[in-house]
């Protein structure tokens, strides 16, 4: 996890979210997944973290845009889902679709990272969500700077894979729009 901060992260945070792909693609710290593998929304965890009462804001991120030795884009938004209740995501309220690994050929490694907030209170959010199929939205998104505007502090839990390009990349491009 020191790999991500300061990039993304000023501290590691204490809790783990548990992030698994398909049949047991699961999310370890820094693992190599592949675009292919990532393709589709994950099952994510984190009980033991949270209240039932508590609510929730998930990010991820991708901080390697468009390589991680020139990142101009930093940081793509590839998910985003606020007011969770509990441990519950599929309550959750939608700000960005889910959109797998997409790292342009020749770029290397790219961070997918996961991150997890505790919440104040409800997040009133005045942009509709953010389709799986448009890019608009999602470069020079700030991980730090959405924490600061809701006051969410720092994250509670973390957790990443990386990823580099694969034969799915300009498959999942070509759905892709703005």
């Amino acid at each position: 996890m020191d790999d991500i901060v300061p990039d993304v992260l000023d501290a590691v945070p204490a809790g783990d979210i548990q992030v698994t792909y398909g049949e047991g693609n699961a999310v370890k710290q820094g693992n190599e997944l592949t675009p292919t593998q990532v393709k589709d929304q994950p099952s994510v965890n984190w009980e033991g973290l949270v209240g039932e009462s508590d609510l929730i804001t998930l990010l991820m991120v991708d901080p390697d845009a468009p390589s991680r030795q020139d990142p101009k884009y930093r940081e793509i938004l590839h998910w985003s889902v606020v007011n969770i209740p509990g441990s519950d995501l599929s309550k959750g309220q939608s700000v960005a679709a889910y959109v797998g690994s997409g790292p342009p050929e020749g770029t290397g490694l790219h961070r997918y990272i996961f991150l997890l907030y505790r919440q104040k209170g409800k997040i009133e959010i005045d942009t509709p969500t953010i389709p799986n199929t448009v890019r608009a939205g999602r470069l020079n998104f700030n991980a730090r700077d959405f924490a600061a505007k809701y006051g969410l502090g720092n994250p509670i839990a973390a957790n990443y894979y990386q990823a580099q390009y694969d034969d799915w990349v300009p498959i999942r491009n070509k759905t892709m729009t703005g």
